[in-house]
């Protein structure tokens, strides 16, 4: 949860219609098995020294791209590659167990917290907000659905552009102070439209189902995904760490943006004291791979909450399609977008925020998954945004 922590276009998608999820789910013990054995599979351009392995490569040497990508089809790893620093200051390079700020990518852990609170008969995706939570204005509280929070619908914002928002999250010494004043924020914010007339992405519709997680569950929602979604994966290297962590931890990539000067500067003091629910989990590629194979192989959800939360709900305006790629048609699922282009689903979501920059997508109908993670944002566009648009234009080519 940062400035900006992300709506920019998320790409993804998912497989054909309402029951299908059937994609090939990635064996967790395999996750990152030795690539060989898929090369038979992959087309040419996305194995080592392809064209999307040279694409990246190039990238890097312009110092237009630093992170971590990895590309898995069927379950096992067909390349993985790291370029750039993680810290320039002490001269630690990125690597596979870096790990990254997630930005809005986060959103997929707190959807999936509440669609495992709903199978288990604690929440109704049809109850409304004040149902769960006091504080909210009676039009509010009355109106707004968790159905409409997960899809973009509630017409909630963004409290991150609320007046006063940037003065005030500086002051945020702790993370209870952190999540008290953005819930004020929340709170006070106003509709922009009737819940379900409309679709607006919005954060602070994450951060109302964060607590949603927290008031149900009876633990912090930190706390509720450690244990219910980042221990049952496998995710061993992921945490929501404190800008102080963050500062001082070897192993996470510290965010350097270009967005407010020609060099690319550390940004790490334009972030709040920790994530939210609406952005800014900390991963490692590896780590997401483990997370789509954990929910794509139902044991987050049994396959009935899958396939539902996963399916398509809402019909939203589909961001641009890649070069060279026809029109894509675009639903809000139960957190990640599912995109169909060049004939397949695409499902995941992606995130940014300054020196943030991340992609995670799944193809179920090729069964291919892609891990793009940055520390670079590249101003006001995202960093990986070529890298994905190249890889989704070579897995979807006919």
């Amino acid at each position: 949860m940062t400035q900006h922590a992300s709506s920019t276009g998320h790409p993804v998608s998912r497989r054909a219609t309402l029951g299908l999820l059937g994609a090939v789910p990635l064996a967790a013990g395999g996750v990152l098995a030795t690539a060989g054995p898929a090369h038979a599979d992959a087309p040419a351009d996305l194995r080592p020294g392809g064209a999307f392995d040279r694409f990246v490569a190039r990238l890097a040497a312009e110092d237009a791209f630093s992170g971590t990508v990895l590309l898995l089809h069927r379950g096992r790893r067909v390349l993985a590659r790291s370029y750039g620093m993680a810290n320039k200051e002490r001269s630690i390079a990125n690597g596979p167990d870096t790990a990254f700020a997630l930005g809005s990518i986060t959103k997929l852990f707190t959807a999936v917290a509440v669609v495992q609170l709903v199978q288990q008969g604690k929440v109704s995706f049809h109850g409304t907000l004040g149902t769960y939570l006091d504080g909210f204005p009676p039009d509010v509280a009355g109106t707004v659905t968790v159905h409409h929070l997960l899809t973009h619908t509630s017409g909630m914002g963004d409290y991150m552009q609320s007046p006063g928002f940037w003065a005030q999250a500086p002051t945020w010494k702790s993370i209870e102070q952190a999540w008290d004043g953005i819930m004020a924020f929340v709170r006070g914010g106003a509709l922009a439209f009737p819940p379900g007339a409309g679709h607006a992405y919005s954060n602070s519709a994450y951060q109302a189902l964060g607590a949603i997680v927290a008031k149900v569950s009876g633990r912090s929602y930190y706390d509720y995904v450690r244990e219910h979604i980042f221990r049952p994966a496998g995710m061993t290297g992921s945490d929501f760490f404190t800008v102080p962590q963050w500062r001082d931890d070897r192993r996470i990539a510290r965010p350097y943006s270009s967005q407010q000067s020609a060099a690319r500067v550390d940004a790490l003091d334009r972030h709040i004291f920790v994530g939210s629910p609406a952005g800014n989990s900390f991963s490692t590629a590896g780590d997401l791979a483990r997370f789509t194979a954990a929910l794509l192989g139902d044991e987050l959800l049994s396959p009935a909450y899958t396939r539902l939360a996963l399916g398509p709900k809402v019909p939203i305006a589909p961001p641009p399609p890649p070069p060279g790629l026809p029109p894509l048609v675009a639903f809000e699922t139960y957190a990640p977008l599912a995109v169909l282009t060049g004939g397949q689903w695409a499902v995941g979501h992606n995130g940014g925020a300054p020196g943030v920059s991340t992609d995670l997508e799944w193809y179920p109908d090729s069964g291919w998954v892609t891990v793009l993670l940055s520390n670079y944002d590249l101003g006001m566009r995202s960093a990986v945004a070529p890298v994905n648009a190249l890889a989704q234009k070579l897995i979807t080519r006919p």
